[in-house]
């Protein structure tokens, strides 16, 4: 199945599309993803799209830095509950671990590997999309962010031995040198950074003992509730389709690169079929979108994946017994009111 990644991924992302010229939403669009689910940092979207957006992004602003520009707007929140751990960990080396091991928890078509030889430690980032793309932009954009949680580590001033990237170099290296110092080659065997061995046993100084044990149990809590069956991705690609107006069992199989024969068989043994996940995942998104009333009736009916409002509608009334907008009044009335 193609590897999916978390929205927070994506984040920062349009504003600095807009601060370079570019149409976010636009070419979110174009590659099949959806600008006002990115909002919602935990839904998982394909890798691949992620991939090609950082692509289109960096071709359309005339930036080869995009993905780096892109990496400096990123938090370590962005890895999701994983960064609750990690802010706690009582030395680098013990946080890169975590990190490695819990990769798949933010990012599938990541695979980060740390190696320890001859004083040297080196973390190698290799970036899969299963697809045939480059990766420039993305790999940049990883390797960015993986230097920012070592500057929270080994503070600001630190600087790597030597940060390595197999594509060629930029025409421009102001930023490259400006992030990771004089030390950035290109041309290399991997992608990835270079520091000193005793850089991994750097105390963290932020480090509460009593608290990690805490954050471990939760971590530790929702790395196993994590359902990662085939229904859960089938549900999740359901919600990135519908804007789209590509929302079948064919387009999703594809994204999971399998057959839609796959899919059914995987669905049926969770007692499901894809048009009652199609339904579920309406209603509920239906009830979130309906209620807010910043949100004009025809943006929804288009959210959800309706070729025409008057079929958003009629979909509506059967559910829910009452038009849209007779709904969204009831919900207001709802709030307002003193026992709301």
């Amino acid at each position: 199945m193609k590897p999916l990644v978390r929205n927070a991924a994506l984040t920062g992302y349009a504003e600095l599309g807009r601060s370079l010229g570019l149409d976010p939403r636009a070419l979110m669009k174009r590659v099949g993803l959806d600008p006002v689910g990115l909002a919602i940092q935990d839904r998982w979207i394909p890798g691949a799209s992620v991939t090609e957006l950082l692509e289109l992004s960096a071709a359309a602003s005339r930036r080869e830095d995009f993905g780096l520009l892109l990496a400096e707007r990123r938090r370590i929140s962005s890895l999701g509950p994983i960064s609750l751990v990690i802010r706690e960990e009582p030395n680098l080396r013990s946080a890169l671990e975590l990190l490695v091991r819990y990769e798949h928890m933010y990012n599938e078509m990541l695979s980060n590997r740390l190696s320890v030889a001859n004083d040297l430690a080196t973390i190698r980032t290799v970036l899969d999309p299963a697809a045939a793309m480059s990766v420039r932009q993305a790999t940049e954009l990883a390797v960015g962010a993986t230097h920012q949680l070592l500057h929270i580590f080994l503070g600001r001033h630190w600087q790597p031995l030597c940060v390595c990237f197999v594509h060629s170099a930029p025409s421009d290296l102001r930023t490259h040198r400006r992030v990771f110092g004089p030390v950035v080659e290109f041309d290399q065997e991997f992608n990835g950074i270079v520091l000193g061995a005793n850089d991994l046993n750097t105390v963290n100084p932020l480090s509460d003992p009593q608290l990690r044990t805490y954050a471990r149990t939760y971590f530790e809590s929702v790395s196993e509730a994590r359902d990662t069956t085939v229904l859960s991705r089938v549900r999740e690609l359901i919600e990135v389709l519908l804007p789209t107006g590509r929302c079948s069992i064919d387009q999703v199989a594809r994204s999971l690169s399998v057959d839609r024969r796959t899919v059914h068989r995987h669905l049926a043994d969770s007692g499901e079929t894809f048009s009652s996940l199609v339904h579920a995942t309406r209603t509920q998104l239906a009830e979130q979108l309906v209620a807010n009333p910043h949100r004009s009736l025809t943006d929804v009916s288009q959210l959800l994946g309706f070729s025409a409002p008057s079929a958003f509608s009629r979909w509506f009334r059967e559910r829910f017994g009452c038009s849209p907008r007779a709904w969204r009044s009831r919900q207001s009335d709802a709030q307002h009111s003193p026992q709301g």
